[in-house]
């Protein structure tokens, strides 16, 4: 990870194409401002984390639910020996 000091005003430039400024600073908080191509996809990490354990989520109840049904139509139409 390349660790950079910047102040307010001051940019990083990543691969020629995406600028990274640093608009404001306010205690714990920075506003960065990002210039980068349309197609270039910006996401904040924290967001990216919650969608992915929600989906791990909606797997795990997914698994139950069908676990359920199975299991109720077993009983329902119990194997003939």
């Amino acid at each position: 990870m390349l660790v950079l000091t910047r102040r307010v005003g001051e940019s990083v430039l990543i691969g020629g194409e995406i600028t990274v400024t640093v608009l404001d600073i306010k205690g714990d908080s920075i506003r960065l401002g990002i210039d980068a191509p349309r197609e270039t996809r910006i996401q904040r990490a924290e967001i990216v984390a919650a969608v992915g354990a929600e989906n791990v989520s909606a797997a795990d109840a997914a698994a139950d639910a069908q676990s359920a049904i199975v299991a109720a139509l077993a009983r329902r139409h119990p194997s003939e020996p």
